[in-house]
């Protein structure tokens, strides 16, 4: 049996579980979200706690069993407290600011690069120490984003000059001076 399939979901106050149809909806402070329901896995809602269970025990539904959970798990956070990723622009001339609803980034290209943000999504960018917030309710989209943002100028291993994730440890290389 998946150990995360089985895992109950506790609702927080103020967060609405209810199947509608082949979909599942979350209601929040923060908004609401749908997931849609993977064939073979069941969902109960009973005394604040949200409940999967599966028709058979085949290879396919037993993993879908944890990922239904984790899904809706994801949803009831996001709608609940939402997610964030913190990225940090380093290296000497590269910086950014939002314009509209996009950001401009001067990353040692010829010129500026322009990112659309996607709706549901907050971009915070610090002028001064090049510290980019991305925020949002769905946790694919606020990864996604920061991906997207991350690969416009990916840390250099010999500098470590580029857009980093705030918590990644970046392996710097020794120059071809140090070999000798």
């Amino acid at each position: 049996m998946s150990r995360i399939g089985k895992k109950e979901i506790p609702l927080p106050k103020g967060v609405e579980v209810r199947q509608d149809g082949d979909a599942v909806v979350v209601k929040g402070p923060k908004g609401s979200l749908t997931t849609a329901v993977i064939p073979g896995i069941s969902m109960k809602v009973e005394n604040n706690v949200v409940k999967f269970e599966r028709k058979d025990d085949e290879g396919k539904t037993r993993a879908f069993h944890g990922l239904m959970r984790a899904l809706v798990a994801n949803n009831v956070k996001g709608v609940s407290e939402g997610f964030k990723r913190e990225l940090d622009i380093v290296g000497v001339g590269y910086r950014a600011e939002v314009k509209g609803k996009g950001g401009v980034f001067q990353l040692g290209y010829s010129h500026p690069v322009r990112f659309p943000v996607p709706d549901g999504i907050d971009v915070v960018i610090e002028a001064k120490t090049g510290h980019i917030t991305v925020t949002g309710i769905d946790r694919q989209k606020v990864g996604q984003t920061a991906a997207e943002i991350r690969s416009l100028r990916e840390p250099d291993p010999y500098k470590g000059k580029g857009i980093k994730y705030s918590d990644e440890v970046i392996r710097r290389k020794a120059g071809k001076a140090a070999g000798k």
